[in-house]
C-alpha cells in the first residue's frame, strides 16, 4: 500500500480525543515520517503538533 500523505503536509485526526482537542490548534498535526505498512498491510506515520509526536494508521488521519 503506498502512502497518502507525504512528510510535511498538515493531517488531523478523524476522531481527536479530548486530549488533543486541549493541546493542539485545531487538532492539525505535521506528518514528520512515513513508516511501513503493519501485519494487515496498512500504512503508518508519525505525526506532530506542539510537543505531542505519535504514531497513527493511515485511516485514523483526514487530509486538512
Amino acid at each position: 500500500m503506498a502512502h497518502k500523505f507525504k512528510v510535511r503536509q498538515l493531517a488531523g485526526l478523524n476522531q481527536p480525543g479530548f486530549s488533543d482537542a486541549q493541546t493542539t490548534s485545531a487538532g492539525v498535526y505535521e506528518v514528520v515520517w512515513l513508516m511501513p505498512a503493519d501485519q494487515t498491510g496498512e500504512v503508518s506515520y508519525r505525526i506532530k503538533a506542539c510537543s505531542i509526536e505519535r504514531a497513527v494508521r493511515e485511516s485514523k488521519i483526514r487530509s486538512t
